[in-house]
């Protein structure tokens, strides 16, 4: 591990020599990737200096086991530095390990009402507005690309963008189905019910990623409208594009310009063609390699949100969090920190160490 380490220290090293020359700054996409390739190594190397400076003192402090006046000092010292080395490599190990290559992206998040028909969409609204707080805490920039209300104020369906650094990181353990337990405001008897909503989170597509065959792809305008009819354009700029090959549809109708809009239909399409064929791959690998906390697919119930009991439950980790509140209103790095912690053991496990 340490020869790979100490190979990485010095491209990082070639790295910064090269952002040091003037002729770089000429070349955006050169000095794009660099910069890039210099963000992922730079946490490598200085766990890595860390655990070469508590390796230099405690040779030093071995040394000085010899002096019997610094020997309990010496010994102190060495057993410090000892704690750093080994602090250092577990944080390697856990640099180290297989980088989800869309990490750094930002998403396409889709929420769609389930089961429970109007409280299903209330609920699709409550999920929105948690993800718009969260990544308003976080400083990313959210962009509605199509909305479909309800007469009662729900969300039968939204798609919407988030651009910022490291969002599909955080965002991508979100996909699956969300349950909601809890008493509708229009049940007169008090009594539970249970709805569900679908969320799927994809990565952004680059162009320079896909390629779209202009044969297999139908693209209509019409206008855009919300709830009864409402918000009703007086110009056809909304757009929507069908995968022939798949029947897959996107519409977009949030932006006034049709060109806008088209733009951003195609990159959605875009990502769910390519989550569908990553959903298909990983169909392929037997459950024993699976990752701990779940595959991520559309159908696979996720999470509860249990109202009455103020608690939220994500199952596939077995985590339940006493506040329910908190997390509705974007507080979700306990919930998205734990799931982190768990795929990264899985993948310790999986690598032998």
């Amino acid at each position: 591990m340490l020869e790979k380490i100490k190979a990485l220290s010095e491209k990082y090293a070639e790295i910064e020599y090269r952002l040091s020359q003037p002729e770089v700054y000429g070349d955006i996409d050169s000095l794009t990737r660099l910069n890039r390739e210099r963000r992922e190594l730079e946490p490598i190397v200085l766990a890595y200096r860390r655990y070469l400076d508590c390796q230099g003192r405690h040779q030093e402090a071995l040394e000085l086991l010899q002096d019997p006046e610094l020997r309990e000092l010496a010994r102190e010292e060495a057993q410090e530095a000892l704690e750093g080395m080994e602090s250092a490599r577990e944080e390697l190990k856990l640099l180290l390990l297989p980088r989800d290559p869309h990490d750094d992206k930002n998403v396409i998040v889709e929420i769609r009402g389930g089961v429970g028909g109007e409280e299903s969409a209330l609920f699709a609204g409550d999920l929105f507005r948690m993800y718009s707080m969260y990544a308003e805490a976080r400083g990313w920039k959210l962009e509605v690309a199509n909305l479909n209300e309800t007469e009662l104020g729900g969300i039968k369906e939204i798609s919407f963008l988030l651009e910022g650094t490291g969002a599909y990181s955080r965002l991508k353990f979100e996909s699956g189905v969300h349950r909601v337990q809890r008493v509708p405001e229009t049940e007169a008897q008090g009594r539970v019910h249970t709805s569900t909503c679908t969320v799927a989170v994809l990565p952004e597509m680059e162009e320079s990623e896909f390629t779209l065959n202009p044969a297999e792809v139908q693209i209509d305008t019409f206008r855009s409208s919300g709830a009864g009819g409402q918000k009703v354009n007086k110009t056809s700029s909304a757009i929507r594009v069908t995968h022939l090959p798949t029947g897959t549809v996107v519409e977009c109708q949030d932006e006034r310009s049709q060109y806008k809009n088209k733009a951003r239909a195609l990159s959605i399409l875009a990502a769910r063609l390519a989550q569908a064929e990553r959903e298909r791959q990983d169909a392929a690998v037997s459950a024993q390699r699976r990752s701990q906390v779940g595959t991520g697919m559309r159908n696979e119930r996720i999470r509860t949100y249990n109202f009455p009991q103020g608690r939220v439950t994500d199952h596939r980790i077995g985590l339940t969090l006493y506040r329910l509140q908190q997390v509705l209103d974007g507080d979700l790095d306990e919930l998205i920190d734990a799931l982190v912690t768990a795929q990264r053991a899985e993948q310790l496990r999986e690598s032998g160490d």
